[in-house]
C-alpha cells in the first residue's frame, strides 16, 4: 500500500487554504453614501438577515452545503479499499458515464492537519486535471459521513499487472511507459507541484487496450512548490525514495529519482536499492551504489543505462530534469529503444516483486492467531496502550502516537510501512491479531510448529498439499483471491509445477526473501 488519499497519515506539512474573505476590503461606513450635511443622516434600517443553513447541513471539509451523491451518481461495485475509505465504480445518472468514486470517512479526519491535507489534495487535483497522463478530476462532494471524490475511471489495471500479464515486452515498450511517467513529473513541475510519492501502484492504465495511456492517480502527498523552500518531511515509499529525502533536505528533483527507480524495475524486474528491511533499503539508497552489471543489464542498451544513471544521480543538483529526460534519445518517441524482447526472467522477477508474496502475508496472520501467551508476552499490553479509545483496533494516528510515547525510534515512513504491512484486510485499522503479526519477532513466526499450523490452515482436507481451490478459499477472506494473484502465488511457490503447494515448498516460501539476492541473480 502506498501513500494515497486513503492514507492521509503519511502527508506532511499543511499548505494554508486561502479564504476569499481574507482579501476583501471592509465595507465603507453607511454614511459615506450620503452628501455632506451638518446633521448626521438618519440611521439605516437594520439589514435583512442573511440566509443561513442549519449547521448540520454545511460540510466541514469543503465548506459547502451537503450533497447526497446518490442523487448524481449510482455507486456500484467496490473497486478498492484503503486506510480511510473505499473506491467504487460509479455511474453519472445524467450521462451514463462511468467514473471512480473514492469515499472517505470524515470521522477519520480527526485533526486540522488531516482536513488541510484533504483540501490540498483536492486543490492539486483540480489544478492538474487536463494534463496528459494525469487522472481527470470530476468533483468533490460531501455528506454528513463521507467525502466523495469523483474522477476518471482507469479500468486497465495497475502498471505492473499489465506488463506481467502480457508475457513479453521490449525496451521500446519500456520507453513508451517511461516516457509517460516522466511526462507526469514534467507536467507536475511545470505546474508548480511536487508529487513526492511516485511508485508503480500509483499508475493505472485507462483501458485494457495495448495502446492504453497511463494515468497517475494519487496525489495524496503532493504539495505546491514554494520558491526557495527546502523540504524536510520524510515522505514516499521505501524503494522509490530519493537519498536527499532521507537526509531531510530536498526539492522537486526527488520525483525524477523515483521515476528512475520505476524505469530501472521496468528494465530489470527488481529495484536498484533493496534489502529485507526498511532500514536496510534506506542504507542502500544512501550508499548509492548503482549496479548496471548483473543480468539482465549486459543485454540492455547503452542508451537505457545512460538515462538510468542520469536519473539516479545521487547529487540532486547534477540529476537530469524531467524536461531534459524527455529529450533523451532513448526515451524519445521513435528513439533509440530496441524492439527486441526483454529477457523473460525480468518478467518473472517483476511478478515476484509486485506480488510481495501475498501468501506469506496471510500465512503470518494465521500463525499470529495461534500464538501462545508466552510467545506474545508483553505485546497485549503494548496493544492496549496504543489503542487509546479502547475500540479494539488501532488507527495510524494511534499507532504513531502510541509508539512515540513508548519511546519508539521508528521514522514516519517506517511506522507507515508497519501500518500497511499489518493491515492485511485493508480496512484502515489494525486489529489485535494483525498487530501481533506485524510486531512479532520473525524467528518466532518461523518456528517449525508455527509453520505447520499455518500450512494446515490452507490444507483444509489434510491431503498434504495446498490446492488451487484451497488457496483461493483462504486468500479470498483477505481480499486477495483473484485469479491473477493465485497464478502469481503458484508460479512463485509451486517449484515442481504440479499445480499445488506441498509443505516443503510452503516452508521455503516462508523463509526466503521477497526477491532473489544479487548473488543468485549473477548466477543466472
Amino acid at each position: 500500500m502506498g501513500f494515497c488519499f486513503s492514507k492521509l497519515c503519511r502527508k506532511s506539512r499543511d499548505i494554508p487554504i486561502s479564504s476569499s474573505s481574507d482579501s476583501e476590503s471592509p465595507s465603507q461606513p453607511y454614511y459615506h453614501q450620503f452628501p455632506f450635511h451638518d446633521a448626521a443622516p438618519p440611521p439605516p434600517p437594520p439589514p435583512p438577515p442573511l440566509p443561513s443553513l442549519p449547521p448540520s447541513t454545511v460540510s466541514g471539509i469543503l465548506g459547502k452545503p451537503y450533497v447526497d451523491i446518490t442523487t448524481l451518481y449510482d455507486l456500484d461495485k467496490e473497486l478498492g479499499r484503503g486506510q480511510f475509505g473505499i473506491t467504487y465504480l460509479c455511474t453519472d445518472k445524467a450521462t451514463g458515464g462511468k467514473y471512480a468514486c473514492k469515499s472517505i470517512s470524515t470521522r477519520k479526519l480527526v485533526t486540522g492537519k488531516d482536513v488541510a491535507d484533504v483540501r490540498r489534495e483536492i486543490m492539486i487535483l483540480q489544478h492538474l486535471t487536463g494534463q496528459p497522463n494525469i487522472v481527470e478530476f470530476r468533483g468533490a462532494y460531501e455528506d454528513s459521513k463521507n467525502l466523495h471524490l469523483v474522477m476518471e475511471l482507469c479500468s486497465g489495471g495497475e502498471l505492473f499487472d499489465r506488463i506481467t500479464a502480457k508475457g513479453s515486452y521490449s525496451e521500446k515498450e519500456a520507453a513508451r511507459i517511461g516516457r509517460q511517467i516522466v511526462n507526469v513529473v514534467h507536467a507536475c513541475h511545470f505546474m508548480g507541484v511536487m508529487h513526492r510519492d511516485l511508485k508503480p501502484e500509483n499508475f493505472l492504465m485507462v483501458s485494457r487496450d495495448d495502446a492504453s495511456p497511463l494515468k497517475a492517480t494519487d496525489f495524496g502527498l503532493s504539495v505546491f512548490i514554494e520558491s526557495g523552500k527546502v523540504y524536510k518531511d520524510l515522505v514516499g515509499s521505501a524503494y522509490y525514495v530519493a537519498p536527499e529525502v532521507l537526509r531531510r533536505n530536498y526539492g522537486k528533483e526527488i520525483d525524477v529519482w523515483s521515476a528512475g527507480v520505476i524505469l530501472y524495475i521496468l528494465l530489470s524486474g527488481f529495484p536498484p536499492f533493496w534489502a529485507e528491511t526498511e532500514k536496510g533499503i534506506f542504507e542502500e539508497i544512501l550508499q548509492g551504489h548503482l549496479d548496471l552489471e548483473m543480468p539482465p543489464w549486459p543485454s540492455i542498451s547503452t542508451g537505457a543505462k545512460d538515462l538510468i544513471r542520469k536519473m539516479l544521480t545521487i547529487n540532486p543538483k547534477m540529476r537530469i530534469s524531467a524536461a531534459e529526460a524527455l529529450e533523451h534519445p532513448w526515451l524519445m518517441e521513435d528513439g533509440e529503444a530496441s524492439d527486441q524482447p526483454i529477457d523473460s526472467a525480468v518478467l518473472i522477477r517483476m511478478k515476484q516483486f509486485r506480488a510481495m508474496n501475498k501468501l506469506k502475508k496471510v500465512a503470518l496472520k494465521v500463525i499470529a492467531e495461534n500464538m501462545s501467551e508466552e510467545d506474545i508476552k508483553g505485546l497485549k499490553q503494548m496493544f492496549d496502550n496504543i489503542d487509546t479509545d479502547r475500540s479494539g483496533t488501532i488507527t495510524y494516528d494511534e499507532l504513531r502516537t502510541g509508539l512515540t510515547k513508548l519511546g519508539s525510534r521508528l521514522s514516519e515512513a517506517e511506522i507507515q510501512q508497519l501500518m500497511e504491512a499489518a493491515d492485511v484486510d485493508k480496512n484502515g485499522t489494525i486489529d489485535y491479531v494483525e498487530f501481533i503479526t506485524a510486531t512479532m519477532h520473525r524467528h518466532r513466526l518461523e518456528k517449525e510448529e508455527n509453520l505447520y499450523k499455518a500450512f494446515q490452515y490452507f490444507d483444509k482436507d489434510n491431503s498434504g498439499f495446498i490446492t488451487r481451490d484451497e488457496l483461493r478459499q483462504a486468500m479470498t477472506q483477505y481480499g486477495m483471491g483473484d485469479e491473477a494473484t493465485i497464478d502469481e502465488v503458484l508460479d512463485d511457490v509451486d517449484t515442481d509445477k504440479d499445480g499445488k503447494i506441498n509443505y516443503d515448498e510452503f516452508v521455503a516460501m516462508m523463509k526466503k526473501g521477497i526477491i532473489d539476492s544479487p548473488q543468485q541473480l549473477k548466477m543466472e
